[in-house]
């Protein structure tokens, strides 16, 4: 491997965590993580992607020149807590390069702004404030890999990053979008509000438009009269399932998002949030959490398993 490639900590393997290990690893970078505390199944998902295992925060913290969280909104804070707490034990040799922190996660610019504050106190670590706005990284079978766009703002460019910082940048796909905290989050959560917001109305449409019999009519004067709309409606019904679970925080960030710095006091990304709840833990839809699931491959599978769940909820409340 070439000297001059970075060290990058990864935090943690999901679905997202493991893409981007997987791309870092076949441009040669070393990739690390803790998963100390995680499942074999995750372990398993680690070997897969040629990640190095440390044991503690500690390790990663003193050998890692960049250090990308990606976690649930939920954990965010605790994660960067998690390693401003290893930094705090001054495992990193003085003479070496500052480490960068960037939080991918999907929370909002009020709580990129939390975290900064938090990690001011450590002059070695340099945060960067960022979003992913797509899927995950996929190698694709011409050789070339599919790749998510990542947004940052802070006032430290990875361009200016003395570890082969513009290089990981191009193989990310990041883009330094402003020289302050706030914008990358904010930009992440204002297109999130796009998609996964048409994504909960149609729930709400298609499964009314099913309790009332008229989903094939409603399908069809969409594709007649707003065909776009119907199939992105459509799609998002069918991927949304196995995604719902994860979703319920992320409305609340844009709900906060649009309070703190969009002025919306009434909010409706509020309710859109309690959509995703429902799906995620009131019905057959949400009893897996796991992208092979069977159900829901469909539209109106989508709108019929929907409804059986509000139907059992109307019983329990009868």
């Amino acid at each position: 491997m070439p000297p001059s490639l970075a060290t990058v900590g990864v935090a943690s393997i999901g679905e997202m965590g493991v893409g981007i290990a997987r791309l870092l690893s076949a441009q040669n970078y070393r990739v690390l993580t803790n998963i100390s505390d995680r499942s074999e199944s995750t372990r398993q998902r680690v070997k897969s992607a040629s990640i190095e295992l440390v044991d503690t925060d500690q390790e990663l913290v003193a050998q890692a020149d960049y250090i990308l969280s990606i976690v649930p909104p939920r954990d965010a804070i605790s994660t960067a807590k998690r390693f401003t707490e290893a930094a705090a034990g001054h495992v990193r040799d003085p003479e070496q390069e500052p480490l960068f922190y960037i939080d991918l996660n999907a929370i909002s610019p009020n709580g990129a702004r939390t975290l900064e504050l938090l990690l001011k106190d450590y002059p070695m670590m340099r945060f960067l404030d960022g979003g992913i706005i797509g899927g995950a990284p996929k190698f694709k079978p011409d050789g070339n890999w599919t790749k998510p766009s990542i947004v940052v703002s802070g006032p430290h460019s990875l361009d200016d990053a003395p570890i082969s910082g513009a290089h990981l940048a191009k193989v990310l796909n990041i883009k330094h979008i402003a020289d302050k905290i706030g914008p990358a989050s904010g930009l992440k959560m204002c297109f999130a509000s796009t998609t996964k917001g048409l994504t909960a109305i149609a729930i709400q449409s298609f499964t009314t438009a099913h309790t009332l019999g008229v989903l094939d009519d409603l399908q069809a004067h969409l594709k007649d009269y707003s065909p776009k709309t119907g199939e992105l409606a459509a799609q998002g019904l069918v991927g949304m399932p196995p995604k719902a679970y994860r979703w319920v925080d992320e409305m609340k960030e844009i709900a906060e998002t649009f309070r703190t710095e969009g002025g919306f006091e009434t909010n409706l990304f509020d309710g859109v949030s309690e959509v995703f709840r429902f799906v995620a833990d009131e019905t057959n839809l949400g009893k897996e959490k796991t992208e092979d699931r069977r159900v829901g491959k469909t539209p109106e599978d989508v709108a019929r398993l929907v409804g059986q769940g509000l139907e059992r909820k109307k019983e329990k409340v009868e």
